[in-house]
Order: structure tokens, then C-alpha cells, then sequence
């Protein structure tokens, strides 16, 4: 056999070897590159809502002379459906102590309906009607998680009710020739609610608010007048409070930052 047969075939057996070997190594996988952090969710924007809900109110009020009770205090009340519309803004921030997700915001709404019921005082009878309602407050709240919202809110307020003609509080009792004119009553009031940020909608921005609210309210200056009677300075005196809870889908702008 020749040289060069010889050295031919030892070249030939190498490369086969070289080959077998750079088989079995493991080819070295790409160096893993962590997806990049989803965007922080953020609350901090101006949002309009509009929504409805239902509402009570209750009164304890009482006829005055020239500023002195003349009859006893009597209780009443109405019920009923309101619409309402609303707009604030939000700012959200860590809190310190605790370091969850808190939410603060100021705001206002307007609520329009008919919450009907009586007011009566010394066997006379009369309906009495809340016809619409303006707030202003703040609210703070807690993050439960990034989407829901659980907050307090409270601030002041002012009803509009409706005049009120009165009644002889008998079965077929007509009209006594007395009427409480329209009146508009101040207060306050204090709530709490949860609010919702859908995520699976195509439209970016809306939300999903339910609240309860209290609300308080006085006469002015002691009691508003009742026309009809001979004497001056007749007056009703009353307090009033109402319980509402309603249901708003609020669109958020969102101009400020933060991610939807």
C-alpha cells in the first residue's frame, strides 16, 4: 500500500472523528431576555360619568310662630328614581405608612328626579317632592387591586323641593288654601362606594361605579314660610335627610398619564 493511500485514508478518518465530535456538543442556547414590564395602571385623570339610581329621603319638621314651635314635630317621608351626572378628577399616589395604592379626588354631580312623598303638620295634608340635588366633595380611597377601587367621599350639598299644596287631612278633605312655596336646602353629606375599570372592552377608559350616599339638610333661617294663613311669620321647620345609591358608567380622559 502507498504512502499516499495510507495518509489519504488517516485524513479521512480524522475529519469523520472531527465531525462526530462537534456533533455531540451542545449548541449554546440564546441568551433569555426578560419581556418588558407591563405599563403601570394609573388612575390620575378627569373622567364624566353619568348613571341613576333610587333614593329616599325623611323630614321631621314643625310649624313656627315669629320663630317659636306652635305644633308638634311631625315625621315624613318620600321615595323614588333620579338620574345623574358627574365629573372630577383623580390623582393616585403610594401611601407612605402602608405602601398600597391610594386614590384622591375631588368632584361634583347633579341628580334629577322625582322622590315623592307627603308633608303634613296640624291635620293638614300635602305632596312634597325632591326634584334635583347638587353635590361638591372629595373622595379618598384604597386600591383593593389595580382595577377596583374602594372609596369614601363626602362634602356638601343642596336639594331643590318642589311647593307644596295643603290639604284637609280627612277623606275628601279639600284644598285648606295653604301652600309652602319651592325651597332650596342646604347641607352635607358622606358616602362610600366601589368603583371598576373594565379591561376587556375595545374602548379604552371606562369604568363602573356604585355608591351609597347620606345627606343632611336644614330650613333657612329657621323654616320656610307658609302662605294662606292671617297671621305673619308662619313658618315649617325642617330637617331633612336622604339615602341614595346609585350606578354610573364613568369614561375617564386620562390627560395627566398613567395607562389604561
Amino acid at each position: 500500500m502507498s504512502v499516499k493511500v495510507l495518509a489519504t485514508a488517516a485524513f479521512a478518518t480524522l475529519a469523520a472523528l472531527h465531525t462526530a465530535s462537534a456533533a455531540d456538543i451542545p449548541v449554546a442556547a440564546p441568551a433569555y431576555k426578560a419581556p418588558p414590564p407591563a405599563p403601570a395602571y394609573g388612575w390620575t385623570g378627569c373622567y364624566v360619568g353619568g348613571g341613576g339610581g333610587y333614593g329616599m329621603w325623611t323630614q321631621k319638621s314643625f310649624v313656627t310662630e315669629a320663630g317659636a314651635a306652635v305644633t308638634a314635630s311631625q315625621t315624613n317621608g318620600g321615595e323614588g328614581g333620579f338620574g345623574q351626572g358627574q365629573a372630577g378628577c383623580d390623582y393616585q399616589f403610594t401611601m407612605p405608612i402602608f405602601n398600597v395604592g391610594a386614590v384622591f379626588g375631588v368632584f361634583g354631580d347633579y341628580e334629577a328626579g322625582s322622590l315623592t312623598g307627603t308633608s303634613t303638620f296640624a291635620g293638614l295634608v300635602g305632596n312634597e317632592r325632591e326634584s334635583s340635588a347638587w353635590t361638591v366633595g372629595g373622595r379618598v380611597g384604597v386600591l383593593v387591586a389595580p382595577r377596583l377601587l374602594s372609596y369614601f367621599d363626602g362634602g356638601w350639598t343642596q336639594a331643590r323641593f318642589d311647593a307644596v299644596n295643603y290639604d284637609i287631612a280627612i277623606p275628601g278633605g279639600g284644598a285648606f288654601g295653604v301652600s309652602l312655596a319651592p325651597q332650596s336646602y342646604d347641607g352635607w353629606f358622606i358616602g362610600s362606594g366601589v368603583e371598576y375599570a373594565f379591561d376587556w372592552l375595545p374602548f379604552p377608559g371606562l369604568f363602573l361605579k356604585t355608591e351609597y350616599r347620606y345627606s343632611w339638610y336644614a330650613s333657612p333661617n329657621g323654616g320656610v314660610p307658609l302662605t294662606g294663613f292671617a297671621l305673619a311669620a308662619i313658618a315649617l321647620n325642617s330637617q331633612k335627610a336622604t339615602q341614595m345609591v346609585s350606578t354610573e358608567l364613568v369614561w375617564r380622559f386620562n390627560w395627566f398619564g398613567g395607562h389604561y
